[in-house]
């Protein structure tokens, strides 16, 4: 892996990430391909949106078809005809939604396959097997997704064991693609420092803000983000884990990331919600019964190039698969769009301008810099 920092405008950053499977362009937004595939998208559709990386989940892989199923197509690419950079994750947060299910201790979570009810346990040595067998181009640390809300002891001992998980992950990965480290801690800024200084001192390709998203405030989340990621190794990506909405993509970018990931383009689309330039739009509303309109008149996606809201919204009402197909390119291709344009500002210096006019196009006020972490929540 090679990461290029192409320039700097404040905090936000623009990027080169050069990987076995091709060169992604950052800040980028990466689709979840949660079984080895984008729901209802197929791959060619995927570049046709503008996917230069796209997330495998290791949690689910695992219990179908199972790691041993991948190794023989030498890995996920093939198996899901792929050939494209992929992401996979450790299984650490899928563990984590099953909190009253499973059972952690020092050696790893034991659980119950949520499919047969087999007892399982993934260690960080198992999940860095498993990801080495899918072949992705970063594999992540396994790691315990800190809850919302916690308590700061509790926040800390929880931080304290992915940090021991870090350096057995780290020790066990014997791939030649890159592993990044996952910062946790709570919303408590130095949680999150110490967190940072003890991946650094393991040393890893990339490092990932983790444990956000899970119910804490959305100033909250934007204030960690701020305070922790400018501190993050300046040569290496910075990932920012399961966020988010389209303005969460803008004022991460400004406050340094450069990698996001969520469910929330495709779930939201396959519920009928979708992203515009002007908000964001329920199709299943009687409002686009007869809409003669393109759903986004400055989308140039093939959704967008060929059908109206009417005929949206009458796929909709039927539950026509191809419906959740058209909305899902739509989503993924306006996230990926607005990640284009947010490079494009950066590369001519006039971020903030723009993020303004996307703002303007919501009709939304931007969220404030800055949060005062410490007051009550």
């Amino acid at each position: 892996m090679q990461f290029e920092l192409l320039a700097q405008r404040g905090e936000a950053r623009l990027g080169r990430l050069t990987l076995a499977h091709g060169v992604v362009e950052t800040p980028i937004f990466m689709p979840c391909g949660t079984y080895g595939s984008v729901k209802g998208v197929s791959p060619d559709q995927l570049r046709s949106a503008g996917v230069q990386i796209l997330l495998g989940n290791t949690f689910h892989l695992m219990l179908r078809p199972g790691a041993e199923a991948i190794e023989r197509f030498n890995g996920l690419h093939q198996f899901m005809g792929w050939d494209r950079p992929i992401l996979t994750d450790s299984g650490g947060f899928q563990v984590f939604s099953l909190a009253d299910m499973n059972k952690v201790n020092e050696e790893g979570v034991s659980f119950r396959s949520p499919i047969n009810g087999d007892k399982i346990l993934l260690t960080p040595e198992r999940a860095m097997a498993i990801q080495t067998a899918l072949n992705s181009d970063i594999a992540m640390i396994f790691d315990e997704c800190t809850p919302y809300p916690i308590s700061k002891a509790g926040a800390e001992s929880s931080m304290q064991l992915s940090l021991r998980w870090a350096q057995r992950s780290r020790a066990a990965f014997t791939s030649d693609n890159a592993l990044f480290g996952i910062v946790q801690g709570g919303i408590y800024p130095d949680l999150r420092q110490a967190s940072l200084e003890g991946l650094h001192k393991i040393g890893f390709e990339g490092y990932a803000i983790g444990g956000l998203s899970v119910g804490e405030p959305k100033p909250a989340m934007l204030e960690t983000i701020r305070r922790i990621a400018p501190k993050m190794p300046a040569q290496s990506p910075r990932y920012l884990m399961g966020v988010g909405t389209p303005s969460d993509l803008i004022e991460s970018v400004r406050r340094g990331v450069d990698m996001m990931d969520c469910v929330m383009p495709t779930r939201n689309a396959r519920n009928g919600h979708l992203f515009t330039s002007s908000g964001a739009i329920r199709i299943r509303n009687a409002v686009h019964r007869a809409s003669d309109e393109a759903l986004d008149a400055n989308c140039s996606c093939y959704t967008c190039q060929n059908f109206s809201r009417g005929y949206l919204h009458h796929l909709d009402k039927c539950g026509e698969i191809l419906g959740a197909t058209l909305n899902s390119i739509h989503n993924i291709a306006y996230y990926l769009e607005l990640m284009r344009q947010a490079r494009g500002a950066l590369a001519e210096d006039h971020y903030d301008a723009w993020a303004l006019t996307v703002y303007a196009g919501w009709s939304e006020t931007p969220p404030p810099l800055e949060f005062d972490l410490e007051a009550p929540q």
